[in-house]
């Protein structure tokens, strides 16, 4: 069986770590190399490094500072954030990026995940897909029937960092992704975003049962047990997580252990 993957997520701000809620109210978490480093000292298996105000701000990823991330660090990297062509892509990857992660360039022209996959190999493309539970009629009409009769909860795609919403289901995009090259999926369930109260794990099953690539599953990682649970219940791949990190809640290696002890194949190197 192959090994689960914990991934670290540095979402980056004029070349700082931080990390809110929700995407919402923001807060310093330190030096993105600094941060990089002690991780991949801790056993962390990879980064994702997301210059989460790229697109807002209609300008490129910062690679000076992803090139100042990849120096420090031996295992994969992942970046996203402001990648809307090639040319984009070529230039976080010759930085020392390993995969680029494409979000709202991919909702707008989803050529562009065959484009890439087709240059650079479908293992170096990452669709990110962030997404809530529905709202409106549906979903009210739903609480209004037997738990055992609802229909499944729609969740929605939302694009520029969780902004705008998109006419978009987020299992079936995450199916549209694969088809067109994707090699992965990270998926963020919006609603659980920096609240430490566990992963969406229906969220996430649906997706992984949908696809037949790895899906990372993010948002709410809060306990030991989040992890397990998102691995086993969840069907994820890989579990991505930041103010757990950040903010010493958990160690990396005391998880990975515990994982272990719970019967989740890790990747141990001590």
């Amino acid at each position: 069986m192959l090994s689960r993957r914990l991934i670290a997520c540095l979402d980056v701000r004029d070349g700082r770590v931080v990390k809110g809620v929700r995407f919402d109210d923001l807060r310093d978490a330190g030096d993105p190399a600094e941060l990089a480093a002690r991780y991949a000292q801790d056993g962390i298996d990879e980064i994702a490094f997301l210059d989460i105000t790229a697109t807002l701000d209609a300008r490129p990823t910062l690679v000076s500072t992803v090139r100042a991330v990849a120096d420090r660090v031996f295992i994969p990297l992942t970046v996203g954030g402001g990648i809307r062509s090639q040319d984009d892509a070529r230039a976080v990857l010759e930085a020392g990026a390993d995969k680029v992660s494409l979000n709202t360039m991919a909702l707008r022209d989803p050529s562009v995940i065959t484009s890439l996959a087709r240059v650079y190999g479908s293992q170096a493309v990452v669709v990110a897909i962030d997404a809530r539970i529905g709202r409106g009629s549906e979903v009210d009409r739903a609480s209004e029937v037997p738990f055992g009769d609802r229909p499944p909860t729609p969740y929605t795609v939302y694009s520029r960092s969780g902004t705008a919403a998109e006419a978009r289901d987020a299992v079936d995009w995450a199916r549209e992704a694969e088809s067109r090259g994707a090699g992965e999926i990270l998926l963020t369930s919006i609603d659980r975003d920096g609240t430490r109260a566990g992963f969406d794990c229906d969220l996430t099953a649906r997706v992984s049962s949908a696809v037949g690539i790895p899906v990372i599953a993010s948002g709410g990682a809060g306990t030991p047990q989040h992890f397990a649970d998102v691995f086993s219940r969840g069907r994820a791949d890989a579990a991505l997580a930041a103010s757990v990190f950040h903010f010493s809640s958990l160690g990396i290696r005391a998880l990975k252990d515990f994982l272990a002890s719970q019967g989740v194949p890790m990747r141990l190197d001590w």
